[in-house]
């Protein structure tokens, strides 16, 4: 399949209405010249584009009847041999239930399909991975754990996106004890890694190493939560992870059973209260929660912080106070310097576990791409640049070899 950016055109009617003015806005036209963004999705973005030609009855026989009859029989006596004579290997299913689209929140699997169209295009021009956007119509741990494991024979991984937390967590968990292909949850795992890119630069920048800097995470949930784990295991001094409450810490009787693990393996330094007391003397703020954080808190950081305020469109600290007090600053926008942006981590992640046809995403591979992401940038590390762009076409290519090292490293590729 080739996940192309194009734009077929189909006519219809809509019933939505004008945003400001409350009128129908009535035909596919009106809506088009509404907003360029319904013109670009107007069809869909994406199309299914064959790899060989069918131009006569010899082609014909060679990819459909009597010659596919072949190939099937082989698979059926070799199974492993899907892999190379299918596009299994080199495909991804994208997988939600519409319950956490970026900001939207909560708005079901019809919604979210513009979102998971849009991971598949990118995945495509930035990891030359294909990918097919599945939206499930259940929202139960186990019923998107069964279909998954029931559609998996049709893909080399499963990329899970924009899925509530704390479900988020089991789904993957249980997904990855039954599947024997990788499973990744991006909004996990691909902040995690870029988060950690980022930071290994303005660290360097500085002249310290990681396990120099005290971080505290504004946001418990599914980033927050893997951006934890990921600086423990790359050896971060210490994390603190706050929540609505204050610290995630042992001493709390109101966590849930993820938090109460998050407790185990952060802050050790005991801090408990809240977010803006935990920021005293804190080298790293990391936001995915939204919210604002005073300025007071910020100022109160030690000399020389780090600032990713990463919430969209409203970062929990705006660049323009964030520069007040830190050395480094990121967003999670496109119109400020230094963007932690997924795509930067996902397309390359998966290119190099297919490429050397993983079991699954370990620890290491993980750690490695973020490494290899760090390392783009290179001799031209500054303040404004700790991170390189999506559009920088080192990116895909390094994280992928990176990825593909570590599971050959971690003894989880099979070729």
């Amino acid at each position: 399949m080739a996940a192309e950016i194009v734009n077929p055109r189909s006519a219809g009617n809509v019933g939505n209405a004008d945003q400001e003015s409350g009128e129908p806005l009535g035909s596919l036209d009106s809506l088009d010249s509404f907003d360029p963004a319904f013109a670009l999705h107007r069809g869909g973005k994406m199309a299914v584009q064959a790899t060989v030609p069918v131009r006569d009855k010899d082609d014909l026989s060679l990819a459909y009847t009597p010659g596919v009859a072949k190939v099937c029989s082989a698979i059926a006596e070799q199974p492993d041999l899907v892999n190379d004579y299918t596009w299994k290997s080199s495909v991804v299913a994208v997988v939600t239930d519409g319950t956490a689209v970026l900001g939207l929140g909560d708005i079901g699997p019809e919604a979210s399909l513009p979102v998971m169209e849009g991971k598949a295009i990118l995945f495509k021009q930035f990891g030359g991975v294909d990918a097919v956007p599945i939206a499930l119509a259940c929202t139960g741990v186990d019923e998107i754990v069964e279909t998954v494991v029931r559609l998996a024979p049709s893909f080399g991984g499963v990329n899970l996106e924009d899925i509530s937390a704390p479900r988020c967590f089991e789904i993957e968990r249980k997904l990855q004890e039954r599947l024997d292909i990788p499973v990744f949850h991006d909004d996990q795992h691909g902040t995690a890694v870029v988060t950690l890119a980022a930071l290994r630069n303005a660290a360097r920048l500085s002249g310290r190493a990681l396990g120099e800097l005290r971080a505290v995470i504004s946001g418990a949930g599914a980033a927050g939560v893997a951006i934890a784990r990921i600086l423990i295991d790359a050896g971060i001094g210490d994390v603190a992870v706050t929540d609505r409450k204050g610290v995630v810490s042992a001493d709390r009787d109101d966590l849930t059973p993820v938090k109460r693990e998050v407790a185990s393996f952060t802050n050790k330094a005991g801090l408990s209260g809240s977010l803006e007391g935990a920021l005293a003397g804190a080298d790293v703020f990391i936001g995915v929660s939204g919210g604002t954080v005073p300025e007071a808190a910020v100022a109160s950081m030690a000399p020389g912080a780090f600032v990713f305020a990463m919430a969209n469109p409203d970062p929990e600290v705006h660049p323009d106070v964030a520069h007040k007090y830190a050395a480094v600053v990121a967003t999670g926008r496109s119109d400020f310097p230094n963007q932690i942006n997924n795509v930067l981590a996902f397309p390359g992640i998966f290119a190099g576990a297919l490429q050397v046809r993983a079991s699954r995403i370990t620890e290491g591979m993980k750690l490695a791409a973020a490494e290899a992401l760090a390392g783009v940038v290179g001799d031209d590390l500054s303040a404004s640049y700790v991170i390189p762009s999506p559009f920088d076409e080192r990116v895909a290519p390094a994280v992928t070899a990176a990825v593909a090292a570590a599971a050959r490293a971690d003894g989880v590729a099979r070729r």
